[in-house]
């Protein structure tokens, strides 16, 4: 007899994902099912799962984010999946609305969430890495710039989001020691002041319509190439909408976006 487990699917500007609230902690969610539930044709569809867990580690949050790739491979930090994981936490009644601390496995994040309107995250401080990194992408070689969001980066600057091609496959990056664990790859256009596009590939996924995490990193690495990093607010277009980045002089990032539940679901765990 199949076992079936109560889920949820959100997005936060069309970066979606699967929400298993594990409220007492207890269960444990294989490679094998995560893919198979994540896959758009055999399961529900979604770039990566959320398991929503208590926290057991020391610090003030309750709750644990336990990410998980569309691949069923770990991930240190989601910017969109905090925001939905997030927002399901107030929906239900498991957080009251307001300022609240998630953990994850970049440790505790604050979140500022009203009732109704966009999830703000302070992400802490978004670093450049030093050091050359080379992307190569349909036929063309970038140089890019590393940050470290919690989780890694690389950025390319080009005239036109079109310049990446189809994104079917993971860029290469070059030397391969650089990032040993896959990198997310962003190609980051100018728009205006203070306003850029950007589509990007991510690890354990390929290229999805968002990326939290990956709009800091935007946003660091063009204030810096611009001369710009200090009290400055960065507008970021991703194909599934707009996210807002606040940089400080220390590269202190919060992102502020759109969070959105869609449905409730029961899903079996021996799907394979």
């Amino acid at each position: 007899m199949s076992r079936s487990i109560r889920a949820f699917k959100g997005h936060g500007t069309e970066n979606d994902f699967i929400l298993v609230p594990d409220l007492d902690g207890s269960l444990v969610l294989e490679e094998a099912f995560i893919a198979a539930i994540c896959d758009r044709h055999r399961g529900v569809g979604a770039d990566g799962v959320i398991r929503i867990a208590p926290n057991e580690n020391q610090g003030e949050a309750k709750w644990f984010m336990d990410y998980r790739n569309h691949d069923g491979s770990l991930a240190e930090m989601c910017g969109n999946g905090i925001r939905v994981m997030a927002r399901y936490l107030v929906a239900n009644g498991l957080v009251e609305s307001g300022r609240f601390l998630i953990n994850t496995r970049d440790g505790e994040k604050e979140v500022t969430v009203p009732i109704v309107g966009d999830i703000s995250v302070d992400m802490g401080v978004v670093r450049a890495i030093p050091g050359s990194a080379t992307v190569s992408v349909d036929g063309n070689e970038y140089q890019a710039t590393k940050v470290d969001v919690g989780n890694p980066h690389a950025v390319v600057f080009v005239e036109s989001l079109d310049a990446a091609g189809p994104l079917l496959f993971a860029p290469s990056v070059e030397p391969v020691s650089t990032f040993p664990a896959g990198v997310n790859v962003e190609f980051v256009k100018i728009d205006g002041e203070r306003e850029v596009s950007m589509r990007v590939y991510e690890r354990g996924v390929g290229e999805t319509r968002s990326c939290g995490t990956g709009t800091c990193a935007v946003a660091l690495a063009t204030a810096e190439r611009f001369g710009l990093l200090g009290e400055s607010s960065w507008t970021v277009h991703v194909p599934g909408g707009s996210i807002k980045v606040d940089l400080d002089s220390a590269g202190h990032a919060i992102m502020t976006g759109p969070a959105v539940i869609v449905a409730e679901l029961v899903v079996d765990l021996e799907l394979r």
